[in-house]
């Protein structure tokens, strides 16, 4: 295509360049190719970009997903990936489904989409596929298990919208996503975990194996004291499981402890018996005064410093 017939790709020139679907194309790859994602804005959105297919998109005709399980970003690390992206331009193409003539919605790569905004680009590479909704909860779902790493929560509550949404049985889930119906069970079960503890599970203050262990203690109170447990005494997993199987309860003192005997109280005959002896001994006025848990003082009094020093020599040994 020449240089002149390429500046005719104007508004006003969009039917004829949409009968060119191999050159809006090759447009498309050579961009994603050279990473030549310049500010092109008068040449956007032209030309209808056939399914299955790459090809430029404006930023601005991106719709996001509805069903994008993952929600949220690291700020930090999506600003790292839009700084990338200024230098290197976008690797992989997002993927999209077109709803309307020149509008799009998200099926999977939502970092992606946000770190380009941040980057500034006015259109990035995109793969356009035919997809129904449970298809793009399913792309959606499966493209941020691979590549993302969501956390159990937000993988739990995904599951969750296919089985209610898509009305999927847990073993039809299963084969889609790829993991056994015990995986999928266990996952599920988090969600009755009180929401303090989804939140400790999805911020990683509480691991995979001490959410499961939880999952198993009934008392809703008892999760809870059993999960600040974890949290302040560092508690492993293994010994969080000892917990749950012992039945020990959610704090300390709703555990078992050896019953300790109560201190012998001090009759108050035997006292004033004890107080009117010490007299006699020393020769003062001497005062018993007992404490809490058996324990007390003694005071023996004096009138002057040479009565003092008779009173000590009294307590010193024979």
């Amino acid at each position: 295509m020449s240089e002149k017939n390429e500046e005719k790709n104007t508004p006003a020139a969009a039917p004829a360049a949409a009968k060119r679907k191999i050159g809006g194309l090759g447009r498309g790859l050579n961009a994603l190719i050279e990473g030549s994602y310049e500010k092109k804005s008068e040449r956007l959105g032209l030309v209808p970009h056939p399914v299955n297919s790459v090809g430029l998109i404006a930023v601005s005709q991106i719709e996001a997903n509805p069903y994008q399980p993952r929600t949220h970003f690291d700020q930090a690390a999506l600003q790292e990936l839009a700084e990338s992206i200024k230098l290197q331009g976008i690797i992989q193409p997002v993927t999209l489904r077109q709803t309307g003539t020149n509008s799009y919605q998200l099926i999977s790569g939502e970092r992606r989409l946000q770190a380009s905004k941040l980057a500034g680009l006015d259109a990035i590479p995109a793969y356009i596929r035919k997809a129904d909704d449970q298809q793009m909860l399913e792309m959606a779902l499966i493209e941020n298990i691979q590549r993302e790493n969501l956390n159990a929560i937000e993988i739990a509550l995904s599951y969750q919208r296919l089985v209610s949404e898509c009305n999927l049985k847990q073993e039809e889930l299963g084969d889609r996503v790829g993991k056994n119906r015990s995986t999928v069970t266990n996952y599920l079960r988090l969600l009755k975990l009180p929401p303090d503890i989804q939140i400790g599970l999805r911020d990683n203050v509480i691991s995979m194996g001490h959410a499961r262990a939880l999952v198993n203690v009934e008392d809703t109170e008892q999760q809870l004291g059993l999960f600040r447990r974890i949290v302040d005494e560092d508690l492993s997993v293994r010994r969080v499981e000892q917990l749950v199987r012992s039945g020990a309860g959610a704090t300390p003192e709703t555990e078992k402890k050896p019953t300790q005997p109560a201190p012998p109280v001090v009759p108050p005959a035997e006292l004033k018996r004890a107080e009117r002896h010490l007299s006699e001994r020393f020769g003062s006025r001497v005062m018993v005064k007992p404490g809490p848990q058996g324990r007390g003082e003694i005071k023996i009094a004096f009138d002057s410093v040479e009565d003092m020093q008779r009173i000590l020599h009294i307590l010193q040994p024979a």
